[in-house]
């Protein structure tokens, strides 16, 4: 069965912008003009980020005008659209609501944040309201969203990144997440048929485009990946001039998965080979590279000897490090996210129906991350900082996590995807 080839973001522009605001606040201003104008002032000054160009010159030259209100009839929000010249209209949306109105925030964001850990939707269900697949539609809601654009407000795009694919199945065949990371958040999460270059650059294209989108001229400088030739080839495609840098952990797990059963020497291996990747200097490592390559010949046969000498004959590779000091050396930083993403997708069962459903979820499980708040232990080592994204952004739009989550979408300068 062919799935295709993963599906791309449409030619329906974001439109809404979301700001934080209390219920009762936005009572009071939603049917006064000037105070609405002015709590869009407001916000301009102290988020600008989250301001399209269009929206920003109208709060400096106050050129737009307020172009009447529209009733949700599902929940009676009311919402108030802003026009800029005939045709260009924005909706202002409150930060309390969900977006097409299909809750309020108070209602599922505890719900929202179970599915951390992974509680099904029927659970959910059963102690929120609503059913099985209001949950699943309203999570997977998120995947129509910039990956980047949301998660990236304040700080610049990291060019130092580390890129793998996490093996997924969907309706028991295998398929692949191009996953991007960086600076501790997810910043691409895109589904493959296969694991070609020429599948593999159609998903990590994504990230591109959505970088792109934020900054222009964004290029990184090096990207992390294990030896598999269809990643690197579609990252050297993508970005003319990015370092590659090879990740020396999964040399090590080669031979370790090999040496278990070598009982002591399986230790001193181990020490040896992190004692390469340990040293200061790039002579430094060529000196340890060479005593190793003599002391393994001695000591080891087999295939745990072949790729002893094959992580040797690659000091190349290693030596890249040196030029690159803030690039990533392995791809702990990827693997830790992975783990989560693993058991997210395996508790809930892989996937079912057709890669575009799929891919949604794919991104919706990305942004939902960077967003997630921590645990207490965590925010206080993160010197009060409550989600990766904040940790990057150095920035928060509101206390409530999913408020905060939800005012980031705004003004994410990417296409979104179609519902």
């Amino acid at each position: 069965m062919a799935h295709g080839t993963t599906t791309l973001p449409s030619e329906r522009v974001n439109r809404t912008i979301i700001l934080p605001v209390g219920q009762e606040e936005y009572d009071i201003i939603l049917h006064d003009p000037a105070k609405f104008r002015q709590w869009i002032g407001q916000n301009y000054e102290q988020h600008p980020e989250l301001f399209s160009a269009e929206i920003k010159q109208g709060a400096q030259l106050k050129s737009y005008i307020l172009n009447g209100t529209r009733t949700d009839k599902k929940i009676g929000l009311v919402v108030r659209r802003i026009r800029f010249g005939k045709n260009v209209c924005y909706s202002i949306w409150p930060s309390f609501v969900m977006p097409y109105a299909t809750a309020l925030t108070k209602n599922v964001e505890h719900g929202l944040r179970l599915r951390k850990w992974n509680v099904p939707y029927e659970v959910l269900a059963e102690i929120f309201g609503h059913n099985a697949m209001f949950w699943y539609r309203l999570e997977t809601s998120f995947g129509r969203y910039s990956i980047v654009g949301t998660t990236v407000k304040t700080a610049e795009i990291p060019t130092h990144l580390v890129a793998d694919e996490h093996h997924e199945k969907l309706n028991g065949e295998k398929v692949y997440i191009a996953t991007t990371v960086g600076a501790g958040c997810v910043l691409g999460a895109e589904l493959s048929a296969s694991a070609s270059g020429e599948d593999l650059q159609k998903a990590y294209s994504v990230f591109k485009d959505e970088a792109l989108a934020v900054d222009a001229e964004y290029a990184p400088e090096t990207v992390n990946t294990d030896g598999w030739s269809g990643t690197q080839s579609a990252w050297l495609a993508l970005f003319v001039g990015v370092t590659l840098i090879r990740c020396f952990l999964h040399a090590w797990l080669s031979i370790r998965d090999r040496s278990k059963n070598l009982k002591a020497l399986f230790f001193e291996i181990g020490e040896r080979v992190w004692d390469v990747y340990y040293a200061e200097t790039r002579t430094m490592m060529g000196q340890r590279i060479r005593r190793l390559r003599e002391w393994a010949p001695l000591h080891l046969s087999g295939v745990v000897l072949e790729k002893v000498l094959d992580l040797c004959a690659k000091s190349k590779l290693w030596s890249v490090w040196y030029d690159h000091p803030d690039g990533h050396a392995t791809s702990n930083m990827l693997d830790r996210l992975m783990r989560s993403q693993n058991k997210y997708f395996d508790r809930g069962q892989h996937f079912h129906g057709d890669l575009k459903s799929a891919n949604k979820r794919c991104r919706a499980w990305a942004i939902l991350h960077n967003y997630w708040p921590w645990c207490k232990k965590s925010v206080k080592d993160n010197d009060g900082k409550t989600c990766p994204a904040e940790r990057l952004n150095r920035k928060r739009y509101h206390n409530n996590w999913l408020q905060n989550l939800l005012v980031a979408t705004s003004n994410s300068k990417h296409k979104t995807l179609n519902p």
